[in-house]
């Protein structure tokens, strides 16, 4: 056995709520794919309502006060082990999946672009997502993330905002395959351990995977493969190339439902990597965090330099996950916590964001920082729904980002010291400092260029519903945050437990 395990144990589900919530984007991606008319917009919304009715249902019947997995089920599915299970983790990332799907069915609605089948395709991602975020298999998880990966591709194909997409495609279906070719790797690596030790029993289930010895050059080789990657999806420096052109090129109506599937990467590190790897995560979390503060402030230069709204968001998203990742490889349950609320925030807050530059883009057909200007002046409310998600990236008190950014500084200064704590600081600092630029010369300043083709009407009811919907959405969740907080409190237990038995026991020699 190994000196230090995560021992799982599991509530069995009264009834089929996991499936339900896979099942439903599914089955309406399916009817959207077939259906031709105006009827689906009113379908998409409907499906979109009812299954963050379901999430909030798992939130309501969800045991807080233990951390056993719940609503488990089992069963073997066409030769592979179906097994889902949730703890308050996977319900954190359950919930903001069913978010920001609605607000992008909304925001799809409100463009105008249901006509099309995009609204299919978003519904199949959802699905591939809940899938992934319920899933305790790692073998299915990988699968289901490589679906996801096509289907993402697919879309960001079919909706590229300019003619030629062929380059952002041929990077970005580059850099995924490599991630998944080193994610069936390690998985296979683990199977294949597994199996060594059970007489040729094959299992990825993460109940026995976290259970099983493994060699340490084994260990070594299968957590570098998975940890890659997992870092090319989050993305972590250096391996981020694929996002900057993505998040340029790609519809913004499209946005949220990509920046989901990033935040699978940090999922996966916490549900998967962690407790099957502890050791190795022990043995070079340092590296990792060398790599994060360079990522934190490589990204925010690059950043202060772009000319693009777009392609700065995109570097915004690479160094504010070297912080979310010096939160995570802190190994303390703070950060723990820091960094799924951090994931959490910046799904919402970049989220919010790209929806605000999406209405100033289909106003003025650019988002070239030096072209635009003058914007609060006929979308006063789309400039303060862009300001609230910026102040949201960067921490500040009444956003979610406010409690996260705290509870990653303090579990940094106690494992990492006064330099690495200062140094995330100075990175969140430096966000700051690009995003109020952005903002002051793209909404408060004013415009260098020919604006006579722009549409200077007020704020039409579309948008201004939702620039206040993203507004009520990043301030409720920061005002509530111990809601949050206290639903992943108790599923962090066993995890820190572990990691600090490891950290006294290394500290000692």
């Amino acid at each position: 056995m190994k000196e230090t395990i995560i021992q799982f144990s599991e509530i069995q589900a009264a009834w089929p709520l996991l499936e339900l919530l896979q099942l439903l984007p599914f089955v309406t991606a399916l009817i959207l794919w077939r259906v031709r008319t105006q009827s689906r917009a009113m379908i998409a919304l409907s499906a979109s309502v009812l299954e963050m009715l379901l999430a909030l249902q798992l939130y309501y019947q969800f045991d807080l006060s233990t951390d056993k997995m719940q609503f488990a089920n089992q069963v073997d599915l066409l030769g592979l082990s179906y097994h889902v299970a949730v703890d308050g983790i996977s319900i954190s990332f359950v919930l903001l999946t069913a978010l920001l799907s609605l607000l992008s069915v909304l925001f799809v609605i409100f463009r105008r672009l249901h006509q099309t089948s995009v609204l299919a395709i978003m519904a199949l991602i959802q699905a591939l997502l809940m899938s992934q975020f319920v899933s305790v298999n790692l073998l299915w998880f990988v699968l289901m993330s490589i679906l996801e990966m096509i289907a993402l591709g697919y879309l960001l194909y079919r909706w590229a905002t300019f003619v030629d997409a062929k380059p952002m495609i041929i990077r970005y279906s580059q850099y995924m395959s490599v991630g998944i070719l080193l994610m069936l790797i390690g998985t296979f690596m683990l199977g294949w351990n597994y199996s060594g030790q059970h007489g040729g029993d094959w299992s990825f289930d993460l109940y026995k995977l976290a259970l099983t010895p493994i060699e340490p050059a084994i260990a070594t080789f299968t957590f570098f493969t998975l940890f890659y990657g997992l870092g090319i999806r989050i993305p972590i420096f250096p391996l981020h190339g694929w996002l900057p052109e993505t998040i340029q090129h790609g519809n913004v109506a499209v946005a949220p439902m990509f920046l989901l599937g990033l935040k699978v990467g940090i999922f996966a590190l916490l549900r998967f990597v962690f407790p099957i790897m502890p050791e190795s995560v022990i043995e070079w979390h340092n590296i990792v965090i060398i790599f994060s503060v360079i990522g934190i402030f490589y990204a925010a230069l690059l950043a202060m330099r772009q000319v693009n709204l777009r392609r700065l968001m995109a570097y915004a998203v690479i160094s504010h996950t070297g912080i979310l990742s010096i939160g995570l490889f802190t190994l303390h349950k703070q950060g723990f916590a820091g960094g799924i609320m951090l994931a959490i925030n910046f799904g919402l807050a970049i989220s919010g964001l790209m929806f605000m530059i999406g209405l100033v883009w289909q106003r003025t057909n650019t988002a070239s920082i030096a072209r635009l200007g003058g914007i609060f002046q006929y979308m006063p409310i789309v400039t303060i729904a862009f300001l609230i998600s910026g102040l949201a990236i960067m921490g500040m008190p009444g956003t979610p980002g406010f409690d996260a950014v705290h509870l990653v500084l303090e579990s940094s200064i106690v494992e990492f010291g006064a330099l690495v704590t200062i140094a995330a600081a100075l990175g969140n600092v430096v966000a700051a400092g690009f995003l109020l630029f952005a903002f002051q010369k793209a909404f408060l300043g004013e415009p260098s260029g020919d604006t006579s083709r722009w549409d200077t009407r007020p704020a039409r009811l579309t948008e201004r519903a939702m620039a206040l919907i993203v507004i009520v959405v990043i301030l409720g969740m920061g005002f509530f945050s111990d809601l949050w907080l206290s639903l992943f409190d108790h599923s962090l237990n066993n995890l820190s437990h572990v990691y600090q038995q490891l950290l006294n026991h290394q500290g000692g020699h």
